[in-house]
């Protein structure tokens, strides 16, 4: 019977001209080495290699064994080594920056795909320089980043729409909205209760910037909430209205929990990245993520 370890020794030996530099290389100790070559030259009835003061030298039998069984030895051994890189990253804790106000929308629907995942939540410079810096493996960014140890690939387009809950009439926004009538809009909305996930109102205050043409609104947030996620959900049990990303009140809307106000042709999509340091070893899992997030986005 045909014992590939026996196979793998030869090759060491061969390769290391040492019983001992074999051991080294295989893990195993150097008698063991010395077993396993004197069973395969019993095995296939021919001295293989000629003990030396300094190391061993193969016989003419061994040179011609080594040519017979080394390009079969290597693609078995590289078929091996696939099967244990695939079966290290399907078990590997991985993990992943994202900003927290895309956590459930884009965060949640990895899931269901990996078995362990770290996620920490940062903006987008703390990410990269997290990413960079090897402490942490990727990172969900909406900013581009050019540098040479880094690799970033384009997963899709988020956007920020106004949002608010079912109990407000929005008739007279929809009629303005219609006719374009800029000044009655932004009145209309400067009325209403406003919810933000940041004091600074940065979403807001970008969502004016482009439909208004005003660097900062006239309204006050009425409630701060940190996550953008848990605001919606308030907003759908209360009364009011926010700027929001689109993914993260798309299944909200589509439950009728809260109304689609404003998708306005003014505000422009904004892309989103999927960052890692180039690394063999986690091009598979970088394929899935990015995968899965274009699936998410689409």
């Amino acid at each position: 019977m045909v014992n590939l370890e026996w196979y793998r020794t030869f090759k060491s030996v061969y390769k290391n001209r040492k019983f001992s530099l074999a051991a080294k290389e295989l893990f195993i100790s150097q008698p063991a080495v010395s077993q396993q070559i004197s069973m395969l030259e019993a095995h296939v009835g021919y001295k293989l290699f000629n003990r030396k003061s300094k190391g061993v030298e193969p016989t003419e039998y061994a040179k011609l064994l080594n040519n017979l069984i080394i390009e079969a030895l290597d693609r078995l051994e590289n078929v091996e080594n696939g099967f244990r890189a695939k079966a290290f990253n399907a078990n590997r804790l991985i993990s992943i920056g994202i900003s927290k106000h895309l956590m459930s929308s884009l965060g949640s629907s990895l899931i269901s795909k990996f078995d362990f995942i770290d996620f920490s939540t940062h903006e987008n410079d703390a990410l990269f320089e997290l990413v960079d810096s090897k402490k942490i493996d990727f990172a969900i960014v909406t900013k581009q980043y050019d540098t040479f140890d880094t690799i970033q690939k384009k997963v899709g387009e988020i956007k920020q729409v106004i949002v608010g809950s079912n109990t407000i009439d929005t008739s007279e926004l929809k009629a303005n909205i219609k006719i374009n009538d800029l000044v009655s809009i932004e009145n209309w909305l400067n009325n209403q209760k406003w919810f933000s996930h940041n004091a600074q109102i940065p979403h807001i205050k970008l969502f004016w910037l482009y439909v208004f043409n005003k660097k900062r609104p006239s309204m006050i947030p009425n409630y701060i909430i940190p996550s953008e996620y848990e605001m919606l959900e308030i907003i759908s049990k209360n009364t009011g209205i926010a700027v929001v990303w689109h993914c993260n009140a798309k299944s909200l809307i589509k439950n009728n929990k809260l109304k689609l106000l404003w998708d306005s042709e003014q505000m422009p999509s904004t892309e989103v990245f999927l960052l890692a340091r180039k690394n063999e070893n986690l091009s598979t899992i970088f394929e899935n993520i990015e995968l899965e997030l274009k699936k998410k986005l689409a």
